[in-house]
């Protein structure tokens, strides 16, 4: 079983950019099929890189909101 990773809806709306790109900045021009493929290609070779540097994002977004509640903590101690 293949993957999902776009809606249709997703995938027909960057098909339309990749071609708009490709015709006004390589003025190539690709059909719907040989974009799809090519869009298909994109996913599959860069959705891990993609995919891992969010989990790295998150985890750093999550390490610096544990510093900051361990920091709010000690500011609770109280001297003894």
């Amino acid at each position: 079983m293949k993957d999902k990773y776009l809606s249709i809806e997703q995938k027909t709306r960057l098909v339309e950019k990749i071609q708009h790109y490709l015709l006004t900045e390589l003025d190539c021009d690709a059909g719907q099929f040989e974009t799809e493929f090519f869009l298909d290609f994109l996913t599959t070779e860069l959705k891990g890189h993609y995919y891992n540097q969010g989990l790295y994002d998150a985890q750093t977004i999550l390490s610096n909101k544990i510093d900051d509640i361990n920091e709010a903590i000690s500011e609770l101690e109280q001297d003894i």
